[in-house]
């Protein structure tokens, strides 16, 4: 999720998935059919899809969301977003997960005000952001983004891996797990070196978890479902987002075409491949997303009924 502002849980496993249903010799549609009803029990939207729409009318956008299924939302912030929150909760929608403005962890203001960011008021640090998100009930709470001056050398990436390592033994003691989630720059080299490579080897694998954006892993060149394998255990959350078939490798996100984002089913990456093997590796919430569309509810609106008849 490309985002300026600042995902369904699969908690119970599965005894036949733990068996092995191929190995029981039952059918693909009774797999299928178990692994839908995990995930759609309690399906996520990000909010930043709809977010010229939540801007308009919040109440109109978040029960155009329950009425299509959705069972959780994913906040864009969690420190901004007080006036949907009764909303969200009269429509029985839950909040699990949110991302929170990536400011409080790299401290570059000076870049964050340049970009249009409001510095929090005196005072409000991290911990606030953690008393805010502990005042939710969240379980999740996501470092998703970064300013290009931020990350422009190995030395910058070495420096945010650390302070995520310490901000992730501070969430930890308040319950609460930090994940990482991904664009498509972390896959581009820098001095020789990918910094999501580093950051697999570097993160540590308790205090922080990685988000991952099947989309933008894609976009980078990284086989999503390859990638999946390489980080059992350590993918908390999954953003489900489509590619456009034939959109080559971009690692400026700015770069990317509208059209690349599309709903699920209508693109390349296989979904019901991944969503069966988030469920094997542990992966606890899925979103749906898609940062450009021309219809957002409508959009959302397709990928829900293609996750319901997958």
């Amino acid at each position: 999720m490309k985002t300026h502002l600042t995902r369904r849980a699969m908690i119970k496993k599965g005894t036949a998935i733990s068996l092995g249903l191929p190995l029981l010799g039952m059918s693909t549609a009774c797999q299928n059919a178990i692994v839908k009803s995990k995930y759609m029990d309690e399906i996520g939207i990000q909010l930043y899809t709809v977010r010229n729409q939540l801007a308009e009318n919040p109440a109109k956008t978040l029960e155009a969301i329950a009425s299509l299924g959705y069972k959780q939302v994913e906040l864009m912030d969690v420190t901004s977003a007080g006036n949907l929150i009764p909303i969200i909760k009269d429509l029985g929608l839950m909040i699990r997960s949110s991302f929170f403005l990536w400011t409080h962890i790299t401290n570059r203001w000076d870049l964050a005000e340049k970009a249009g960011q409001q510095k929090p008021s005196e005072g409000y640090d991290f911990n606030g952001v953690l008393d805010d998100a502990a005042d939710l009930g969240l379980k999740h709470l996501v470092f998703g983004y970064m300013l290009p001056g931020e990350r422009s050398t190995m030395d910058d990436i070495k420096a945010i891996t650390e302070k995520l390592n310490q901000a992730g033994e501070t969430c930890k003691k308040r319950g609460i797990q930090l994940c990482y989630h991904n664009h498509s720059f972390e896959f581009g080299p820098i001095e020789g070196t990918v910094p999501y490579e580093y950051m697999i080897e570097n993160f540590d694998k308790e205090l922080v978890k990685f988000e991952l954006d099947v989309f933008w892993a894609s976009l980078g060149g990284y086989e999503p479902l390859k990638l999946m394998d390489r980080l059992d255990g350590r993918i908390s959350q999954l953003h489900l987002k489509d590619k456009l078939k034939g959109t080559p490798v971009i690692f400026a996100e700015q770069e990317v075409p509208k059209e690349a984002f599309k709903e699920l089913g209508n693109g390349v990456i296989d979904m019901e491949a991944i969503i069966k093997k988030a469920e094997t590796i542990g992966v606890q919430e899925c979103h749906v997303e898609q940062d450009q569309s021309p219809d957002p509810i409508g959009s959302i609106g397709q990928s829900i009924s293609y996750l319901k008849n997958m």
